[in-house]
């Protein structure tokens, strides 16, 4: 049996991934980890996820229970999981980053500690999100260069980061598929007068809004034609589950770096 830590226990992800664990056969969860002071510190975890006391509370302090687990999963914040990559690293264990917003530097970081980390690192954990990748990559070798190329990503009104992880990756493998630097036609905001729009561009919009999960549209403009290919979460729980896949896959994996294209054998995108 996989033993599990979640790292952002209390918050909406942690608390689904929780409830998925609880219901999904190879794994269990032995620990849960919040920031110092939260409210949910010492209280039981099965509670604080809403399925029942499991007599494991919720604590503070990775290092005093990261012994007792295979793999750890943390949707937290940059500075939070490069703490708890270390930690994976230091003592052998697997561990799966859902958390967006990592500085250019934290993920030289995170590449520097492949040769002793077992990790499955992705933006989106979801299924139907990481088929999407593949297609875009496919779309995008099909048409080539004769479609404008647009991404607006929608989210709820409390996310932190903007573009959203997802929209960063979708241009990533894009501008890869396409022979483009992201770092040169990346356009994230339009205003006033900007002039004709460039052919190489990659534009990303952001809208943030109410309680919505996550939508993400990347649209291929030709003349006399459109295609949009959308994705829309309908809850969080494609997320969580994804995030318990990828658990149950990293623990027999060899040290390196992964996404969720490795766990669905969806073949390799660059990273």
């Amino acid at each position: 049996m996989i033993k599990a830590i979640v790292s952002g226990a209390a918050g909406r992800m942690g608390r689904g991934i929780i409830s998925i664990i609880a219901d999904t056969k190879g794994i269990e969860i032995c620990g849960g980890i919040e920031k110092n002071g939260d409210r949910s510190i010492g209280k039981d975890i099965g509670e604080v996820a809403g399925i029942g006391r499991c007599g494991i509370p919720v604590c503070d302090d990775m290092e005093e229970i990261v012994d007792e687990c295979d793999v750890i999963i943390d949707f937290t914040a940059p500075g939070v999981s490069m703490e708890h990559l270390e930690i994976a690293a230091r003592k052998n264990k697997a561990i799966v980053i859902g958390t967006t917003g990592f500085s250019s530097g934290e993920r030289k970081g995170i590449d520097g500690m492949s040769g002793n980390l077992r990790c499955v690192i992705a933006p989106n954990m979801s299924v139907g999100i990481n088929v999407m990748f593949k297609l875009l990559r496919d779309v995008a070798s099909i048409l080539g260069e004769g479609y404008d190329i647009e991404i607006v990503e929608a989210h709820h009104r409390l996310k932190k980061d903007a573009p959203s992880g997802t929209a960063i990756r979708m241009a990533e493998i894009l501008a890869h598929t396409l022979k483009r630097d992201m770092e040169k036609v990346g356009v994230y905001s339009r205003k006033g007068i900007i002039g004709e729009r460039s052919k190489d561009e990659i534009g990303i919009q952001t809208i943030r809004a109410g309680d919505i999960v996550g939508e993400h549209t990347v649209i291929f403009g030709g003349i006399g034609e459109r295609l949009e290919i959308t994705h829309r979460a309908q809850s969080r729980d494609n997320f969580a589950g994804g995030a318990v896949r990828a658990a149950i896959w990293i623990v027999d994996q060899r040290p390196g770096i992964y996404d969720m294209q490795d766990v669905l054998g969806l073949g390799a995108v660059q990273k």
